[in-house]
């Protein structure tokens, strides 16, 4: 079995402690100016950040105490100190593991306020009266916290939100990131073998899961931010994963949907599995579906509208007679994440997306083909990064096809 054991690099914060980080220090420090030039165009004058992804990007800060009120403060002046405010549980990864240059610590109790210790932090920053930007769009702040924030902030400062600052940048990738995006790919398409090396009928669906987990973790990956989705038989019909296992039938379906993660980057890839004999039209709906991928992948090219992609999933579907059947979206930004999801969105694939595609950017397309009528589904998706000229680079190597168990 090949290992992707990832690196870890030695650096020292300014105020002199030494840390191991994800990526060299230096490219933590070009992420960082980035995104206060950024700041500095919106016209902000600190950056509160909630997403723990945010948190990752800008200082290799890894935790899942996102779940609790968390908040890092990034000034805009470059050569301040970004502070994160934490519980204790926290407070040893964030010294070692993070460059945040303050970690303060806010304790439990029964009348605890944390944005009022985060206000407190702001009032010795000299933000009193100053333009602030809140990430709010995340699942690092809860409605229940984001109202405590704005009652603590009210009068103090202005706010707005800013929940795109950090993540403009997370969405076009370096080339230390896109490295760790391709060792994502080899994790998920070793998953996705593994997974179609147990599967036969008699046994749980979960089986399948159990097998591409192992096979991610033993090959150096993380557990992936979502998933795997493993639906079997009328289930493989559903958008989602369903909890509970379903044994696999003689004659059956199964929807295979998973990501590789290497770092928190992840690599998802989407199959789908038959056992027993392939029915013809099961095998013409695979056809159509691949010929879908494949057409979007010719046109995703630097300069592009990303809505134009899926203008073409929509056109070649509705010819073939699927337009009840087919998503009204067939894909998003792919990245470092954490739970509950692997999306890194916005932004998604749905006609009339704007955004202009640039080299870097990682995207998953999945063609997604439910028939409700018939009761059989066809399913399939690769992810992708934009490349400079030509063709994207495509992270799997798996075979699109009908996989027959």
């Amino acid at each position: 079995m090949t290992l992707y054991v990832p690196q870890e690099f030695s650096a020292r914060t300014r105020g002199g402690r030494d840390v191991l980080l994800k990526f060299e220090a230096a490219e933590f420090a070009g992420r960082l100016a980035a995104t206060r030039r950024r700041m500095r165009e919106r016209g902000l004058d600190a950056l509160i950040v909630f997403a723990q992804e945010s948190h990752y990007w800008l200082t290799s800060y890894d935790t899942a105490g996102y779940v609790f009120f968390q908040a890092g403060l990034v000034l805009a002046d470059d050569g301040s100190d970004t502070v994160l405010l934490t519980r204790t549980p926290d407070l040893r990864q964030a010294n070692v593991a993070s460059l945040y240059e303050e970690v303060r610590v806010w304790l439990n109790s029964e009348d605890a306020n944390p944005a009022n210790d985060l206000r407190a932090i702001m009032a010795e920053k000299g933000l009193a009266g100053k333009k602030v930007g809140v990430e709010y769009a995340t699942y690092g702040l809860t409605g229940a916290n984001a109202r405590i924030v704005d009652t603590a902030l009210d009068g103090f400062c202005a706010t707005e939100d800013a929940s795109d600052i950090v993540r403009t940048g997370r969405l076009v990738k370096s080339a230390a990131e896109l490295q760790h995006v391709r060792m994502a790919g080899k994790l998920a398409d070793a998953a996705v073998r593994a997974a179609i090396d147990v599967t036969k009928p008699g046994i749980p669906d979960t089986v399948l899961s159990g097998a591409a987990l192992t096979s991610m973790l033993a090959g150096g990956g993380d557990i992936p931010s979502g998933g795997p989705l493993v639906n079997s038989g009328p289930r493989a019909l559903y958008g989602r994963g369903i909890g509970g296992p379903r044994l696999i039938e003689e004659q059956d379906q199964i929807l295979l949907e998973l990501a590789g993660s290497h770092c928190r980057y992840h690599v998802v890839i989407e199959h789908t599995l038959v056992t027993g004999k392939p029915d013809p039209r099961q095998l013409s709906m695979l056809s159509v579906a691949k010929e879908a991928l494949d057409r979007i992948k010719d046109a995703a090219r630097a300069g592009a509208a990303l809505g134009t992609l899926d203008d073409i999933h929509r056109k070649v579907l509705d010819n073939a007679g699927f337009a009840k059947a087919r998503y009204a979206a067939c894909g998003y930004a792919l990245g470092c994440t954490f739970k509950p999801t692997w999306m890194e969105v916005p932004p998604m694939i749905y006609s009339g997306n704007p955004l202009i595609i640039t080299p870097g950017m990682v995207f998953f397309v999945h063609i997604m083909i439910p028939d409700a009528e018939t009761g059989l589904t066809a399913g399939v998706g690769q992810t992708f990064a934009i490349t400079e000229s030509g063709a994207p680079e495509v992270f799997s190597d798996l075979p699109v096809e009908l996989y027959c168990c």
